[in-house]
């Protein structure tokens, strides 16, 4: 098939894959603009322009697609589909209607649950079971097209990161087998009455609340790993947690109970496993502690 390809991050990256190595004639790679980065804030492509260039794929980044001119410079690829991967730009319905079967995302959840722009973080904050990938017919809604396929997977104990990259695999491989049959699937219209939304995530819900039972605290731990971090202040500096576990203890909420860091919270108590200084890797527990001794009965912020 003739596809346009659409997307910006690592997410992104295994569909174009997927889709150069099954075959498919990808005519053109749309994806946001080089932005600043690193150090020294010099422009860096985005990880899907990065990998379509080593393809020999032309790239697109316009800044809109409002214009007619971007439109129709998007309608003249005469593509037969386009696929979508977190993008990152609406989408006008004349890009929409363009290519002869629309426009397809890749979502990151089992819709219509976590309609919007954080669905992984969001299921693992909540305490979902699991998780997985929609593919669906865009529309001019958040998310609320017809359904084609979809594929599941457990949450467990999985960071944001780590979840991130199995349902892009999974993900590049379900639409490669959608595309293989696309003629023959009836798409499912959603359960709009079953939605539920998934904002983006706000930095200011990072820092940790000790008040909160452990349990809740390690979801939200990891729902926000390895970004933004989940973050608390420890002798008057910022330290993310980026994986924890619950355990017993009791005691005034954000007390450090003993010398493996297990800390008080608002019901049952939270031990990290992994923590990262400001401007510091990240290390596992042990490691940390070695250079950051912390007192038992120390008070974290």
């Amino acid at each position: 098939m003739r596809i346009i390809f659409m997307g910006t991050p690592e997410f992104a990256v295994p569909a174009l894959q997927a889709l150069h190595d099954a075959a498919h004639e990808i005519v053109c790679v749309y994806t946001q603009p080089p932005r600043p980065a690193g150090r020294g804030k010099k422009l860096q492509p985005s990880p899907v322009q990065r990998r379509a260039e080593e393809l020999g794929i032309e790239v697109r980044s316009p800044k809109s697609l409002k214009g007619e001119e971007a439109q129709a410079a998007f309608a003249a690829l005469n593509a037969d589909v386009a696929v979508v991967a977190a993008y990152g730009l609406i989408l006008p319905q004349a890009v929409l209607d363009a290519p002869n079967y629309g426009c397809l995302n890749i979502h990151a959840s089992i819709l219509p649950r976590w309609r919007g722009a954080a669905p992984i973080h969001r299921a693992i904050m909540a305490g979902d079971e699991a998780t997985g990938v929609t593919i669906m017919q865009m529309e001019a809604g958040l998310d609320t097209g017809p359904m084609l396929a979809k594929v599941h997977t457990p949450i467990e104990d999985k960071t944001t990161g780590e979840l991130t990259e199995e349902l892009a695999e999974l993900g590049a491989q379900l639409m490669v087998e959608v595309l293989a049959d696309l003629a023959n699937i009836a798409p499912i219209a959603q359960d709009d009455d079953a939605a539920t939304y998934a904002p983006k995530i706000d930095k200011a819900e990072a820092r940790i609340d000790w008040s909160r039972p452990a349990e809740e605290l390690v979801r939200h731990v990891q729902g926000l790993a390895p970004f933004p971090g989940a973050w608390c202040e420890i002798d008057g500096y910022r330290v993310k947690i980026l994986r924890a576990e619950a355990v017993k203890g009791s005691d005034e909420p954000g007390k450090v109970l003993d010398y493996d860091l297990t800390i008080a919270c608002g019901e049952g108590a939270l031990r990290p496993l992994r923590l990262q200084r400001a401007g510091k890797p990240a290390m596992d527990r042990d490691d940390f502690l070695r250079g950051n001794p912390i007192a038992v009965g120390t008070k974290l912020a």
